[in-house]
């Protein structure tokens, strides 16, 4: 591995990264615009915000369940066939919102089921942008990626909601649509085509090492491989532990904002910092630290994403709550290199269901620390709620710190199984 690290230039100077690029900030914008415009069209036409919050929240449903099942279709079929057949779907699927009559909970499921094609073509992405990009250029990349994910984050909202205003919402629709069928596009002309990964022989499949057989043995081939390496459990316990506890505090800004009695504007200014924290982490990360030195920023950084939040619990004012939400989401951007490390540990045959089974606990997990610390706010302040929470995150990544390999620079380069250096973007394909 050089010093210095790749350019953006570099980057983009590989044309299947390129298309690639494009296609996932289009993929980005469509399932924004999916879950903001099929919950509006679920609110006005039932009145429900039951409903419509249950039309929004189907992405975390269809993380949990469709991650475990069909992430592993990333390791038994052509990769890039994958990433096609899902846009080309949900550009199919999504225009069915706008028939006249169908009923709202006939909406929840369409995007429910729209939202399940999300896992396979993350999962399918992830394993074939390592046979792309080689040596430094996929981990700034990897950057890239959540810093586009981030930005997509904050102004989704602003600009599903705009569409709706500008367009009817049938317009609105065929835009969605359109947004995934361009990507499709741009993936069949921009992407070689690749064969899909060879399962192992069957005498020489180990369970230890392997996932337990061939590639396509069953849905915990992915769950295995994670468990029985001890630097792929520790790369995971580490990004659950600390994205759990420095994420609940996304699901309090509204109570937040009301204790600083702020209105409905602090709370998108809330909502907003962590994100836009997180974007300049993973560009001063991979464009201004040398790759040598990243894996040894992981740990630290962990500790201080959920950290950094213990000083909500002071009731500081709220100018500085912004700066330690802005810090947090900085420190967050400990992930990039992480993904870097857990793609490079990982044997090719189960990168797409590997990477299923972090990105699904991540979602589950992010869920349920939101809910949690939901639940807790209700008995006390949501100032006092989101300083335990970063007190009890750091804590327990501490407490993983003996997990954590020794040595990881010299194993940079190691793969058994692939001739390219992996990664996967976990943070920002979660939830977003």
């Amino acid at each position: 591995m050089t010093e210095r690290a790749a350019t953006y230039r570099q980057v983009f100077a590989v044309r299947e990264y390129r298309h690639l690029f494009a296609a996932y900030l289009l993929s980005l914008v469509g399932d924004q615009l999916t879950a903001v415009t099929v919950a509006y069209v679920v609110f006005t036409g039932t009145g429900s915000a039951t409903l419509a919050a249950a039309a929004y929240a189907s992405s975390y449903l269809a993380w949990l369940t469709g991650g475990p099942l069909l992430t592993g279709l990333a390791d038994r079929f052509p990769r890039r066939r994958i990433l096609i057949v899902c846009d080309v779907a949900r550009a199919l699927l999504i225009p069915l919102a706008a028939l006249p009559g169908l009923a709202a909970p006939a909406l929840v499921l369409l995007l429910f089921v729209v939202n399940l094609l999300r896992p396979p073509f993350v999962a399918a992405r992830a394993a074939l942008l390592p046979e792309v990009l080689d040596g430094d250029r996929y981990p700034v990349a990897n950057g890239l990626d959540n810093t586009c994910a981030q930005v997509v984050q904050v102004v989704g909202f602003a600009a599903g909601g705009g569409l709706v205003a500008v367009l009817s919402l049938r317009g609105a629709l065929l835009v969605d649509a359109a947004t995934f069928l361009v990507s499709a596009l741009l993936i069949a002309r921009g992407v070689r085509p690749r064969p899909a990964p060879a399962p192992p022989p069957a005498a020489a499949a180990d369970p230890a090492t392997d996932g337990g057989g061939a590639a396509g043995s069953g849905r915990s081939d992915g769950l295995r491989a994670v468990a029985a390496d001890p630097r792929l459990r520790a790369y995971v316990l580490v990004l659950w532990t600390a994205a759990t506890f420095t994420y609940a505090a996304e699901g309090l800004m509204a109570p937040l904002a009301r204790q600083y009695g702020a209105g409905a504007g602090t709370v998108g200014l809330l909502l907003a910092a962590a994100p836009c924290g997180m974007a300049l982490g993973a560009v001063a990360l991979t464009r201004f630290c040398p790759p040598a030195a990243r894996p040894r920023l992981i740990l630290p950084l962990a500790v201080g994403s959920a950290g950094v939040l213990t000083v909500v619990w002071l009731v500081p004012p709220l100018w500085l709550v912004l700066v330690l939400l802005v810090l947090a989401g900085a420190a967050s951007a400990f992930a990039v290199p992480l993904n870097a490390l857990f793609g490079r540990a990982v044997p090719a045959r189960f990168r797409g269901r590997a990477f299923g089974v972090a990105i699904t606990g991540l979602s589950g997990l992010q869920g349920a620390g939101m809910v949690a610390a939901g639940l807790a706010a209700d008995h006390w302040p949501a100032t006092t709620v989101i300083g335990f929470s970063g007190l009890c995150g750091a804590g327990l990544v501490l407490a993983l710190t003996p997990l954590w390999p020794r040595g990881e620079a010299p194993h940079m380069g190691e793969h058994a199984g692939t001739a390219v250096p992996a990664a996967a973007s976990l943070s920002s394909d979660a939830s977003r």
